[in-house]
């Protein structure tokens, strides 16, 4: 909601939040992963993340797990996800919807930035 009370429904790209990924607990590996935040997820019960990997980059050595549901769409770059004991790269177009309480991870394995569109429910940070 913007400061008046109104609810807010268009967001430029530099109202994006920021989100730390060591604040978020993916630890010191996933330091360059960029994950921006459309709006105040806490508001809402749906999260939608634009997600940048630059190359060699991933969510840390551990598998991530938590209480939602997530998916997304690779817009560019090449992005390797591995969930539960399946583990597929994703070139631009591809997409993947699964339950997260599976173990899971995500490494750019290419030489470019990957850029991900996601959404997660209920919100899970």
């Amino acid at each position: 909601m913007e400061e008046n009370g109104a609810p807010k429904f268009f967001f430029s790209a530099d109202e994006f939040v920021e989100l730390s990924p060591q604040d978020i607990g993916l630890g010191d590996a996933a330091a360059r992963v960029s994950l921006r935040q459309l709006g105040n997820a806490g508001t809402h019960s749906l999260q939608v993340l634009h997600e940048t990997y630059p190359p060699g980059s991933d969510t840390g050595p551990d598998m991530l797990a938590h209480d939602a549901e997530e998916a997304g769409v690779v817009i560019t770059g090449v992005i390797e996800i591995s969930v539960a004991d399946q583990v597929r790269v994703l070139n631009p177009g591809d997409g993947y919807i699964f339950d997260s309480r599976l173990p899971h991870r995500f490494r750019n394995i290419g030489d470019q930035p990957c850029v991900i569109v996601s959404a997660c429910t209920p919100p899970s940070f």
